[in-house]
């Protein structure tokens, strides 16, 4: 049997369970709090490869092992990598209080609406993103991936966000700071932080909830026109955006721009899915309206006044894009848009004239292209309670796919 032990922020490990272990496996704090037995092997968790090869060795001649663990190690924590290599019926998991839900507690806040994201170990961006679309987030950190990397990467990306960093939970040397982005950035914070709260605190919670994490995802998209301030018509049209959003593909932890946004209807979208959301316009009129819009839906998107593809250079890589517009600079931009984006481009456009260069454009940044013409008719009233059907214009919607293999080569 593996017992494996969650410390730090709860009860102190029994005596019984270490007295017995022969082998005990645990972070360099970890070994140095408990008291081991005499004879025992210690390991210190570093590379985890070579620490569950030594484990093995004990778990065949059958003689016990002790794994201590920060908190509740069945959350992001070894007991995946312990269940995948020797079957959770060889685990006997002693839980402590999660470092997540003691960072809260310190703040008297509830959690069951937060978005909580792993960074340790993997890829900082999706931590980011995360925190840029959600008012309540929770990041685990780990090397390169700590509070200052977290406010460098956040600041003049969002507004409004303050990051409470929690280090060394449970100990005598516990502390719990509020800081802005800039201030998290500046510091060097070593290795005792236990979590980062990224907080919103304009934004109130949802109310007594039912599912717990992210809030549930909007009841209808595609929105009509009319939920959106527009000038003269100027907006992407929900027959269309309905099919761009399936292209797109926005979703939690992603990134997408909205270029030549206009109304923002398409940005706003996005970001009500749950994807952290960057809108380009050029004009000061639209990116008023696409404050507005995003306002009032509630929803948090990035607004960059400027000329495409000129300003994208200042830009993350996004995950997917959105053009919709760009007029005789479009085949510019859906290129730069393409050497950019992670996973996939899509375009609306009207002009036929312009269809052939934007599938260049996308095929000749490897992407596979596909498209279709829209042409829709609503129903319209006409005097004596009849209905007649009203054409909507056509609209041309390409989109590319980058080859997964071809995903890990993009621009980081």
């Amino acid at each position: 049997m593996i017992t494996v032990v969650g410390t730090g922020t709860g009860a102190p490990v029994a005596d019984e369970v270490l007295a017995a272990a022969r082998l005990v496996v645990g972070g360099r704090r970890h070994l140095a709090a408990a008291t081991l037995p005499d004879g025992a092997e210690q390991i210190v968790l570093g590379p985890l490869a070579p620490a569950l090869d030594t484990i093995a060795a004990y778990v065949e001649k059958d003689e016990p092992v002790v794994v201590l663990a920060s908190g509740d190690p069945g959350f992001f924590g070894i007991v995946r990598a312990l269940a995948e290599r020797f079957g959770a019926d060889a685990l006997d998991v002693r839980p402590a209080v999660s470092s997540v839900a003691t960072a809260f507690a310190r703040l008297g806040l509830t959690w069951d609406d937060a978005v909580v994201v792993s960074a340790h170990g993997r890829d900082l961006r999706t931590a980011v993103n995360a925190c840029r679309a959600h008012p309540k987030v929770a990041v685990l950190t780990g090397p390169g991936a700590g509070p200052a990397e977290l406010g460098a990467a956040l600041t003049h990306r969002t507004t409004g966000r303050v990051l409470v960093v929690a280090s060394a939970l449970g100990s005598g040397e516990e502390q719990v700071e509020r800081l802005t982005l800039a201030e998290a950035a500046a510091r060097d914070w070593g290795t005792a932080v236990s979590v980062v709260l990224c907080l919103d605190e304009s934004r109130g919670s949802d109310g007594v909830r039912t599912v717990a994490g992210a809030a549930v995802g909007p009841a209808q998209w595609a929105l009509d026109e009319r939920k959106f301030e527009h000038r003269d018509s100027m907006i992407t049209k929900f027959e269309v955006r309905a099919l761009a959003l399936a292209r797109i593909g926005p979703r939690l932890g992603e990134l997408v721009w909205d270029i030549g946004s206009g109304s923002g209807s398409v940005a706003v979208e996005c970001a009500r899915l749950g994807a952290a959301v960057t809108a380009v316009e050029k004009t000061r009129d639209g990116v008023e309206r696409i404050r507005a819009n995003a306002e009032a839906h509630g929803v948090d998107v990035h607004i960059v006044h400027g000329a495409a593809p000129t300003v994208l250079s200042d830009l993350d890589d996004p995950d997917a894009v959105f053009v919709g517009g760009g007029g005789r600079e479009l085949p510019a931009i859906v290129t730069a848009c393409a050497r950019r984006a992670r996973r996939t481009v899509v375009v609306a456009m009207a002009a036929l004239d312009r269809v052939p260069a934007v599938r260049e454009a996308l095929g000749g940044a490897g992407f596979a292209v596909d498209g279709v013409l829209l042409q829709s008719s609503r129903l319209a009233p006409l005097p004596g309670d009849v209905t007649r059907l009203a054409a909507t214009n056509p609209v041309f919607l390409l989109w590319g796919v980058r080859p997964p293999a071809s995903v890990e080569g993009v621009a980081q």
